[in-house]
């Protein structure tokens, strides 16, 4: 087990440059590769590392396969003046991601609300880089995408469902926010691979082997089982989580004419496109009550002054972890990585030829 003193520190700037190295070797554009560098970055400075660094050689083998196209764009097919259905044609999730996101907020500017539907898409990170772009401009943003089939319902033995993640990012004042970003499973496939990486164990209640039985090995459940749904078992109410993955496949697959639950291709195969649908919603809080970020900034500040249960300092709300990581990364002057993925991204630069990440 990794303690904070053998991390190794990697300054955020190089950790940008980095995947911009590693993509525009494989062959994407510059600006694809920015995009991507920004959503990685991002998420493993606010400490998400399941879809940071941990990622990046599962984009690198799309483009350099040729099974995630490099010399397109995203297209609008069809609109109205609050919504639009977006082609992805087969390019980078987060390029995707971002040009439907930055329409919804053009659409919510201009009608109160934007909500734009895609088709077409790839793997595109953590939903909350999307939500967090609209919430930057004043509005509430929310990003739903479906996954490939990880999730195994309640009483079933297979996967047959995506993790299906939700985000929604709500402005309060001064600079504060809600940043809620989540799977519908228990827990997102990447803490299972990192635990995997590492050699631990994964707790029980996260996913299962091949049988349907709960594991704590995480190897059965990345190379043949699957991820419990929100809640666990059904006993402690995982079918709620069951019920959100499919309404998030509603908004996504269904809605856009995507792939959807059991159509969706297979994790880490290349047998054909992996034609997500997605989803992207804009809200301007203008458009209904005044006083929104004052409502908002009541409901954080109440929840964050609870009593702490017993053992606890603190209550936080979603959007504090990651504030918490971040200023860590201030006071270390970059982000903390594992031992293990320092030498990951080291296999992958000499494999690619490139200058590898420095560490401080």
């Amino acid at each position: 087990m990794s303690t904070e003193a053998e991390e190794k520190v990697v300054p955020v700037e190089e950790m940008h440059g980095f995947v911009i190295r590693c993509m525009r070797t494989a062959g994407a554009p510059e600006h694809h590769a920015q995009a991507l560098a920004d959503l990685l970055t991002a998420a493993d400075h606010r400490g998400h590392y399941s879809h940071g660094l941990n990622r990046l050689d599962m984009y690198v083998r799309d483009i350099q396969s040729g099974m995630t196209v490099h010399n397109v764009e995203p297209t609008v097919v069809k609109e109205t003046a609050a919504t639009a259905l977006v082609e992805g044609n087969n390019v980078l999730g987060p390029v995707v991601g971002r040009f439907c996101m930055d329409l919804a907020i053009q659409k919510a500017k201009e009608a109160g609300i934007g909500w734009v539907s895609a088709r077409g898409s790839n793997h595109f990170g953590i939903a909350g880089w999307y939500s967090m772009r609209a919430m930057e401009q004043g509005l509430l943003g929310m990003a739903f995408t479906n996954t490939s089939p990880l999730l195994v319902p309640t009483r079933a033995r297979k996967p047959t469902l995506g993790t299906n993640p939700l985000s929604l990012a709500a402005p309060g004042n001064q600079g504060d926010s809600m940043v809620l970003d989540m799977a519908t499973t228990a827990v997102a496939l990447g803490k299972v691979e990192l635990n995997d990486r590492k050699g631990k164990p994964i707790p029980k209640g996260w996913g299962v082997d091949s049988s349907g039985k709960t594991s704590t090995d995480p190897k059965p459940v990345v190379e043949s089982g699957g991820l419990m749904p929100l809640g666990g078992s059904e006993e402690c109410s995982g079918y709620k989580g069951y019920g959100l993955s499919m309404m998030v496949d509603v908004f996504c697959g269904l809605l856009s004419g995507a792939a959807f639950g059991p159509n969706v291709r297979r994790w880490k195969t290349n047998d054909r496109p992996a034609n997500l649908g997605q989803c992207f919603i804009a809200i301007d809080p203008s458009a209904f009550a005044p006083g929104f970020t004052d409502r908002m900034s009541d409901l954080m500040d109440h929840c964050r002054n609870l009593e702490p249960a017993e053992g606890e300092s603190e209550v936080l709300v979603p959007g504090d972890p990651e504030r918490k990581h971040i200023e860590k990364c201030t006071r270390l002057g970059g982000i903390p990585y594992h031992p293990n993925q320092i030498k990951y991204a080291q296999n992958l630069a000499e494999e690619l030829k490139i200058q590898p990440m420095k560490t401080l």
